[in-house]
């Protein structure tokens, strides 16, 4: 039994204790983007879901009247 298996079993509120304090150092390393990099991203990531939406629209209108002229050939 590994040695934090066993402490976790002996008492689970140290346990958790312990586990918030090792993860808010954890957070305290992280390096954040600034203001302006988050800002920039987010452009950048709902212009590419709004191109993306565009393309596959255009995409479906394509492919529905090509069924629908493929179904009056058949008729």
């Amino acid at each position: 039994m590994s040695e934090a298996h066993a402490h976790q079993k002996k008492n689970p509120a140290a346990w958790l204790l312990q586990y918030f304090r090792e993860s808010a150092e954890e957070i305290r390393k992280v390096s954040w983007p600034s203001k302006q990099d988050t800002f920039k991203y987010s452009v950048i990531v709902v212009g590419l879901c709004v191109i993306l939406a565009v393309f596959f629209a255009g995409l479906d209108w394509v492919l529905a009247l090509g069924i629908q002229k493929l179904i009056e050939i058949k008729k």
